[in-house]
């Protein structure tokens, strides 16, 4: 047991300090005693709102500050979307923890349509998602999609102020800021799946603190870590970026592990799919040969693309 608070390291955002909140009082509640404390730290992908993150440096922009106050002893874990999470970490680092997942589909937001089917042609969807824009052009190419960036609720008042017909929101981020009921519609895997690891929130801390992986280590979910490292793998093999879209979602039942992967051309034109299954004690093989098969299938054109 630490002899100080627990310093956990989280963005400023609304849905940032709602979910790491949540995740300080199950460390709390698992761990009689243990004080902890939110130490707030603002990242590059916080300060720039004004284009897609695959223009600005990726993914990793919502982690480096995070990373960088872990290296300093500023914190001592940081609290992530696992989406949000780069696919290779800094040495030095390691996801100690992820917790059980919550839903991870996506949420349809419009005041005109029920879902994607109902827009009217050249209908504007807002999202600065490759692997949203993809689908909706996959499903409806006679959609447009415009970048749509900020937090969930600045993308609602976008929403609101006309600035897009409609728009696409993680609903597990929705109900962790208890705003789900703004949702007209819940788009089922087949139709949108999921980013890797959507829904899930890890815990990053240094390493060699064995300390603190003692303090984390109550609220792991077994299911839900290997799940997430059947994604990563496949994510891992087709070297995923914010310039990719990709989109995976494993699910285990009686402790088989079925895994679903898609990779697109960014204006929805080619996407490539994947489904394989096997032993949950194997995910991450089964992650690598789905991210292979991808990976062989799309070819030259997906080589092009990452050029």
């Amino acid at each position: 047991m630490l002899n100080r608070p627990l310093r956990i390291g989280t963005r400023g955002s609304p849905m940032a300090l709602a979910q790491t909140g949540m995740v300080r009082d199950r460390i709390v509640a698992a761990n009689p005693g243990l004080e902890a404390e939110l130490v707030v730290v603002t990242t590059v992908a916080d300060k720039i709102l004004d284009r897609p993150l695959s223009e600005i440096g990726g993914k990793g922009l919502f982690t480096k500050e995070l990373e960088q106050a872990l290296f300093a002893g500023e914190v001592d874990v940081a609290v992530h979307s696992m989406k949000d999470v780069e696919t290779w970490l800094p040495d030095g680092l390691a996801i100690a923890c992820i917790l059980e997942r919550d839903d991870p589909r996506d949420a349809f937001l419009s005041p005109h349509a029920d879902g994607l089917a109902g827009l009217p042609e050249g209908a504007r969807v807002g999202t600065s998602s490759l692997r949203r824009g993809a689908q909706v052009l996959m499903h409806r190419p006679d959609l447009k999609v415009v970048p749509l960036r900020g937090n969930a609720n600045t993308r609602m008042r976008k929403l609101e102020a006309g600035e897009c017909d409609a728009t696409l929101l993680a609903l597990a981020g929705l109900q962790r800021l208890g705003l789900e009921g703004m949702a007209r519609s819940i788009l089922s895997v087949e139709e949108m799946l999921p980013a890797v690891a959507q829904g899930a929130l890890g815990i990053e801390c240094r390493s060699d603190d064995t300390a603190i992986r003692d303090l984390l280590a109550p609220i792991a979910c077994t299911r839900t870590t290997t799940a997430i490292a059947a994604e990563r793998a496949l994510l891992a093999e087709l070297d995923g970026s914010c310039r990719t879209p990709i989109a995976a979602l494993a699910r285990i039942e009686d402790e088989v592990l079925t895994l679903d992967g898609l990779l697109f051309l960014p204006d929805g034109s080619r996407h490539w799919a994947v489904s394989r299954q096997g032993p949950a004690s194997e995910a991450e093989r089964i992650g690598r040969e789905a991210g292979a098969v991808l990976k062989d299938a799309a070819g030259e054109t997906y080589a092009r693309h990452l050029q």
